[in-house]
C-alpha cells in the first residue's frame, strides 16, 4: 500500500489524492469486462484512490463496470469516484446532450444508477458549452451539492478564463466553487503552462492530467522512418486522434525515448513522472488497456526525477510550446496548425 506521505492535497477540499490516478476511457472499449473489474481492484489495493470516469465512455458500459465492481468488492468509501457529463449517452432527444440543467440533473441521476451508488465525489463538465450561460451550470451543481448527489464538482479542457469566470460568479451569486480542472497535458503540449495552469493556481483548482503519454508518442512506439508504426489503434481512429499524430510529434517522441533509454528509464516511466513532477499538477491519469500495463506503473507513485532531467526535457519541448495538437477537442480552441 503506498505510503500517506505520497498523497497530494486535492485543491480546497481537504482531500488527497494518489501521485497517478486511474482514468477508465479503455474499460469496455477495448478492455474486457472482466480485466476491468481486475484493473479497478488492483489500483484500489495498490493505493490508487481517484478514479475517473464518464457517462459516455462506452455508452455508459465503463460507469456500470465501475459500479458493479464497487457494489460487490464493498470499496465504494475507499475511494474518489468521479464522472463527467456533456455528451449524449442514448436516443432521449436533442436535450441530451450539453449542460442545460435539464441535462445536467438527468445526466447525474443517470450516472447515479449505472456506478451504484448514492453520490458521486466529483462531477466534470467533460466540455464547456460555450452557448450556455455559466450562471446555469453552477446553479444546478450548487443544487446537487446541497441535495447530496455530488460532494464536488469541476470542470475539464477548459480556457483559462472560464476558469476565471466560474470563481468570479461563485463569489458574486454566492454559488459552490468549481474544485478541479481535468486537462491534456504532456511533454507533446504544453501550452496549458501558458495560461491554464496559472488561472486554476489562482482559483485554488486541483489539476488532474489526461493524456500524459501523448497517445503513446512518448514510449517511442511511432517512427516516421517506417510508417507501418502508425498502424495504431487510435491512429486508425482517425479524425482528433490521427490529427495529434504528426511527423513533428513522432520525431520529439524518438528523442525523448531516446532521452530516457539512455538514462535508465522506461520511456513510459519517464512520460508519466515528468507529468508528476510538473509544478500545478496533481496527478496524471493513467488509463491502462490491460491489468500488465497497470501494474507496471504502480510503482512510479513512489518515484521522481531530477532538475537535470526536467531540463533535459525542456531541449526537447521548451515550457509553453507544443509541436502536437491536444487540445484539438476544445471547442474554444480554434488553432490546429502549430
Amino acid at each position: 500500500m503506498l505510503a500517506a506521505k505520497h498523497y497530494r492535497p486535492f485543491g480546497r477540499t481537504g482531500l488527497r489524492v494518489s501521485p497517478i490516478c486511474l482514468g477508465t476511457d479503455n474499460f469496455a472499449n477495448p478492455t474486457a469486462e472482466t480485466e476491468s473489474i481486475q484493473i479497478l481492484h488492483c489500483a484500489i489495493e495498490n493505493g490508487i484512490n481517484l478514479i475517473d470516469t464518464a457517462n459516455s465512455y462506452a455508452a455508459g458500459e465503463s460507469e456500470r463496470i465501475i459500479g458493479k465492481a464497487l457494489q460487490e468488492s464493498g470499496t465504494r468509501e475507499d475511494i474518489i469516484l468521479a464522472t463527467k457529463f456533456y455528451y449524449p449517452t442514448g436516443n432521449k432527444g436533442i436535450n441530451d446532450r450539453g449542460t442545460s440543467r435539464k441535462h445536467i440533473i438527468r445526466a447525474c441521476e443517470d450516472s447515479l444508477r449505472r456506478l451504484q451508488t448514492d453520490y458521486i465525489d466529483l462531477y466534470q463538465l467533460h466540455r464547456i458549452d460555450m452557448e450556455m450561460p455559466l450562471e446555469e451550470v453552477l446553479a444546478a451543481m450548487t443544487d446537487l451539492v446541497q441535495q447530496g448527489k455530488i460532494r464536488y464538482f469541476g470542470a475539464t479542457t477548459s480556457p483559462s478564463w472560464k476558469i476565471a469566470e466560474s470563481k468570479l460568479l461563485s463569489e458574486f451569486r454566492n454559488y459552490r466553487y468549481a474544485v478541479s480542472e481535468q486537462l491534456p497535458y504532456n511533454l507533446l503540449d504544453r501550452r496549458a503552462e501558458n495560461e491554464i495552469l496559472p488561472a486554476c493556481a489562482w482559483a485554488d483548482l486541483a489539476v488532474l492530467a489526461w493524456s500524459p503519454l501523448a497517445m503513446g508518442m512518448l514510449t517511442g512506439k511511432y517512427d516516421n522512418q517506417k510508417r507501418e508504426s502508425f498502424d495504431t489503434p487510435r491512429y486508425r481512429r482517425g479524425g482528433i486522434y490521427a490529427e495529434r499524430i504528426t511527423n513533428r510529434a513522432v520525431a520529439a517522441g524518438q528523442r525523448f525515448a531516446q532521452l530516457a533509454r539512455e538514462a535508465g528509464y522506461v520511456p513510459a516511466h519517464l512520460a508519466m513522472l515528468w507529468v508528476m513532477g510538473q509544478p500545478g499538477v496533481n496527478a496524471p491519469l493513467c488509463g491502462p488497456r490491460t491489468l500488465d500495463q497497470l501494474k507496471d506503473l504502480i510503482p512510479l507513485m513512489e518515484q521522481s526525477i531530477s532538475p537535470e532531467m526536467q531540463a533535459a526535457c525542456d531541449e526537447i519541448v521548451p515550457p509553453g510550446s507544443a509541436v502536437a495538437n491536444f487540445l484539438n477537442t476544445a471547442p474554444w480552441m480554434k488553432g490546429k496548425l502549430l
